[in-house]
């Protein structure tokens, strides 16, 4: 290529540069903008903090299959299954999860928990504010991540 061409090309890309520089910049106003989220618009499948459901009867839908932790691929959910006594019935299966724990240290998003799950009981929610300094606040527990009885209650 000739040394004009150089040029041009050069002075092509420059032209455009200077045309962007005098445009108003387009920013998103996250945290103080409009809407239920302030501002953040996110897709319908983002792929936000996990959500553990319930089901109509306000009962917890893991039955501590252990399918989701097996397909981790990040091995980042641990789960402790404990039995359902008739005094005291936690999910309408016969086991239920007494420890889920999920260090967000390690996921990955990946979604395979998600797809794993037979009961649907593990899902992505739209959470997305989980900075923290420090490290151990990053491991979310069963109380953390369950819906709340209330929740169920206002939606019907």
């Amino acid at each position: 290529m000739s040394i004009v061409g150089n040029i041009a090309a050069i002075a092509k890309g420059m032209s455009i540069t200077f045309g962007e520089i005098f445009q108003p910049t387009l920013v998103e106003n996250y945290p103080d903008g409009k809407g239920p989220l302030r501002g953040a618009v996110l897709e319908a499948r983002y792929r936000g903090a996990h959500v553990l459901q319930r089901d109509e009867d306000g009962l917890e839908k893991c039955v501590a299959c252990f399918l989701c932790a097996a397909a981790c691929p990040a091995n980042c959910i641990y789960i402790e299954a404990a039995e359902n006594t008739e005094a005291v019935r936690i999910s309408s299966s016969e086991r239920y999860a007494k420890v889920y724990n999920i260090d967000y240290n390690r996921c990955i998003f990946c979604g395979y928990c998600v797809e794993a799950c037979p009961t649907d009981a593990i899902t992505h929610g739209h959470g997305f504010e989980l900075a923290t300094l420090n490290a151990t606040n990053l491991v979310m527990r069963k109380e953390d991540m369950l819906v709340p009885v209330s929740a169920l209650t206002a939606a019907k």
